[in-house]
């Protein structure tokens, strides 16, 4: 008799507490059952995947066959016969009212060098004259100039969305150039806005493009955010996310959110419709250093012109008012395996920002920092460190130090350190006997933020050595020679 199958399919993020495996196949008659093939098969990913009460944490979603599973009360159901279950982490239809009325749509008007600009458009019965007016009075904000940014700005550009803000406090880089489609190599160190405002206005003079260079936070978002149609949030951090996700529910706004890790991408339509929040979603972020992001992973260069483009066109639908739309629905998408899969999210009776009851009523009442693991716990020991210099002469000196790289393996690969020891963050509490408690250990990944949850990690696990973390981690430390090699990489 042929045994029944679960297959398990796991998002990038999550991959290096299992293996490194992208799916995983158990004979598991239910989600209760998976879940302890998972841990028992991975005692590493225990602490990743469920809390101290033993519920899945609340950055992570289950989704059995694109059906919300994450609720305990269906772990106990029996799946069918070769079923699928995706654990999903944060990394963040019908055809309602446009946001465009009729009066604002009545109010412009399309020269002849616009008709003949759009004429792809008006051939489109769903679109025509009246929808692409409508497109022309829009007012929406781009949140990020980078890699989702980029085509988010070219297509709204290219489609005569009437106003455009780009908001970014960070400059060009030449790294940004391979996914930053915005920017070249001309660029490099100008503000991303300014390289945003050059390109839409190749694009189209008639735009209205608003650049504005600053860091968004809970003082300055409604006034960047108040009086716009709609937000696309293209940022990179979650402190970002839940911020503008809470400022355009305070505001009434609606949201399309992306986000990418590598060759996986996933958006939703936020604050829409039948639809929840990025609250009622992922109730919280995950603690700080234990999932990477684009930045510390990477991402495949036309990753972010996928999700971006698709972005795009969530954003004209909702202008016009036209098709079908992610409210309510989140869309996975895995490039290396192309899988693309539509799953269903609720709006949560009990959201402390967007429910009938919220706890959160003023963005200047919540303490973002603290929510997305950024404050230091007054209770926790602080965590020392040394400058990349210190640890320059240390390792010249010949001092007896243990250097403990946590990165991951593709990490290592471009960058190398000489004498570290590997141990990823999941393994360190199993592995503390193979540190000299004797002797100094230092730590160390690619922005010294892994690094520090890997001490506390082992601070936890009741290591008592002295341990150290490398300040500004590797990245800080790429330009350092030493005497006896041209370069340390």
């Amino acid at each position: 008799m042929r045994i029944p199958k679960l297959n398990i399919y796991i998002s990038a993020t999550l991959r290096s507490f299992f293996g490194g495996n992208d799916s995983l196949e158990t004979d598991a008659g239910n989600i209760a059952d998976a879940i302890k093939f998972l841990t028992d098969e991975y005692p590493d990913s225990k602490s990743v995947l469920l809390d101290d009460d033993g519920n899945i944490r609340s950055f992570i979603r289950l989704y059995l066959n694109d059906t919300d599973v994450t609720d305990p009360k269906k772990w106990d159901e029996a799946t069918d016969d070769d079923a699928e279950l995706l654990l999903l982490p944060a990394i963040a239809g019908g055809r309602p009212e446009p946001l465009i009325t009729d009066d604002r749509r009545k109010a412009v008007t399309l020269d002849d060098t616009e008709v003949e600009r759009f004429g792809k458009h008006l051939l489109l019965k769903e679109i025509g004259v009246k929808g692409q007016k409508r497109i022309k009075a829009a007012r929406v904000v781009v949140a990020g100039a980078g890699a989702l940014g980029s085509p988010v700005i070219e297509y709204l550009a290219a489609a005569g969305v009437g106003t455009i803000k780009a908001v970014d406090f960070d400059n060009v880089t030449l790294e940004n150039t391979q996914s930053q489609i915005l920017h070249t190599a001309r660029d490099v160190k100008r503000p991303k806005v300014a390289s945003a405002r050059d390109k839409v206005r190749n694009i189209n003079k008639g735009i209205n493009f608003e650049d504005e260079n600053s860091h968004i936070d809970k003082d300055n978002i409604i006034s960047i955010i108040d009086g716009y149609d709609l937000v696309i949030d293209c940022t990179d951090n979650y402190k970002t996310r839940y911020l503008i996700n809470d400022a355009c529910v305070l505001c009434g706004i609606p949201e399309v959110y992306g986000a990418i890790y590598q060759y996986e991408g996933m958006l939703t339509v936020l604050n829409y419709g039948n639809g929840g929040c990025l609250r009622c979603i992922f109730p919280a972020p995950p603690p700080k250093g234990m999932v990477p992001t684009c930045a510390t992973g990477g991402a495949i260069s036309p990753l972010p012109g996928v999700i971006g483009s698709l972005m795009a066109n969530e954003a004209l639908k909702l202008i016009m008012g036209i098709g079908e739309h992610l409210d309510g629905r989140l869309l996975s998408i895995d490039s290396m395996n192309l899988r693309w899969r539509f799953l269903e999210t609720k709006k949560d009776k009990n959201c402390q920002i967007c429910s009938a009851n919220p706890l959160i009523r003023e963005l200047t009442e919540f303490d973002y920092d603290d929510f997305c693991g950024l404050k230091e716990d007054e209770s926790e020991l602080p965590v020392e460190g040394y400058e990349p210099e210190e640890l320059a002469r240390k390792i010249e000196s010949g001092e007896s130090i243990t250097i403990v790289d946590v990165r991951e393996p593709h990490e290592r690969a471009i960058q190398r350190f000489p004498g570290a020891i590997v141990i990823p963050i999941g393994q360190l509490a199993r592995r503390k006997g193979e540190l000299n408690p004797e002797q100094e250990t230092i730590f160390i990944c690619r922005q010294g933020q892994r690094s520090i949850l890997a001490i506390n990690t082992l601070r936890e696990a009741g290591y008592m050595g002295p341990m150290y973390n490398l300040k500004g981690g590797i990245d800080a430390m790429k330009d350092i020679m030493f005497s006896n090699e041209g370069a340390w990489l």
